[in-house]
């Protein structure tokens, strides 16, 4: 449903001459940072709960098609879509063959009472192996002429799959999340803003008026899809878990970069395009997190309550 709003969505920009390719603008609108809405997640303590679960689960599925769809239709490799697949088998086969080793390893009881002894000192040998993995998975993915965004996506989700007990070790994915949110992920931002075309958007009211469009067009094409689960989840919830999946920024940067060299969107579109993921960032969370909370506030009476009203109830019919 997703990819299907998003087509519809990109052949109306397209209609209007703002981009060459409706498909790039479905992939582009798909995508939600789930780095983003994670800790939104856990401040309103919801993370572990059925619409967090379902947040999470929906904007994993949709992070990684995204970014293997890019590669595979807008990649700037320059080669073609059966070359791609072909290219992706190969790094998925060697992504796999180095995750088994990285579990078995891990298994071994003699490499596990080194990784503790050292990891806490300044060795920090596990987020070395970690910065590492990203390093290697991000080189690979370029050699091989693939985006290295699906490099850095995989590396994460190795680094997850390896580290799942986290009783030896608690303070690693402290330190992961201290090296992304500090210092990897404003750089990047930095490094994106530099390349946008802000002047161009503000010198023309009918170019801003796209930012406001493309931020409606992300509540449509990844919010109205969670409207699905509405009878497990409530109507509340669901609404909320629609604002956190339209919460995108670092994958429509990416987007919007590789359709500029590709010649398929304007600067001044994807200014605005940026623009309006920026502005999912600063409100879409904000809103959800208040929906969540006050949701939390209004859980009906526990069991302890009811029988204590009933009781209360039969003492006043004795009187």
């Amino acid at each position: 449903m997703t990819l299907v709003l998003g087509v519809a969505v990109g052949v109306g920009f397209g209609a209007l001459n703002w981009v060459t390719s409706p498909l790039l603008v479905a992939i582009a609108l798909s995508a939600t940072s789930l780095g983003l809405i994670v800790p939104v997640l856990k401040d309103a303590g919801q993370a572990d709960s059925p619409v967090g679960q379902t947040t999470i689960a929906a904007s994993s599925v949709a992070d990684f098609s995204a970014i293997v769809l890019l590669t595979l239709f807008f990649s700037t490799s320059g080669a073609g879509v059966g070359e791609k697949v072909v290219l992706l088998v190969i790094f998925a086969g060697l992504v796999g063959a180095g995750a088994v080793l990285l579990l078995r390893a891990g298994r071994s009881m003699r490499l596990g009472k080194v990784l503790v002894h050292i990891q806490d000192t300044t060795a920090e040998i596990r987020v070395r192996f970690a910065v590492l993995l990203l390093v290697a998975l991000v080189a690979l993915a370029g050699h091989l002429g693939l985006e290295t965004i699906l490099g850095a996506f995989l590396a994460g989700a190795i680094v997850g799959l390896v580290d799942r007990d986290s009783k030896t070790h608690p303070h690693f994915r402290t330190k992961l999340e201290a090296i992304g949110y500090g210092f990897l992920i404003p750089v990047f931002f930095i490094s994106s803003g530099v390349r946008l075309d802000l002047s161009g958007l503000l010198d023309s009211p009918s170019a801003f008026l796209r930012v406001p469009l493309f931020l409606l067009a992300l509540l449509v094409v990844r919010g109205v899809p969670a409207l699905l689960s509405i009878r497990r989840l409530g109507a509340r919830q669901s609404v909320a878990s629609g604002l956190l999946q339209a919460t995108s920024l670092p994958f429509i940067v990416t987007a919007s970069q590789i359709g500029m060299v590709a010649g398929l969107m304007t600067p001044v579109t994807a200014a605005a395009l940026v623009c309006a993921g920026l502005l999912s960032v600063l409100i879409y969370p904000v809103i959800a997190l208040g929906i969540l909370r006050t949701t939390s506030n209004t859980t009906p009476d526990t069991p302890d309550t009811a029988v204590d009203a009933s009781r209360a109830e039969i003492r006043w019919g004795e009187r």
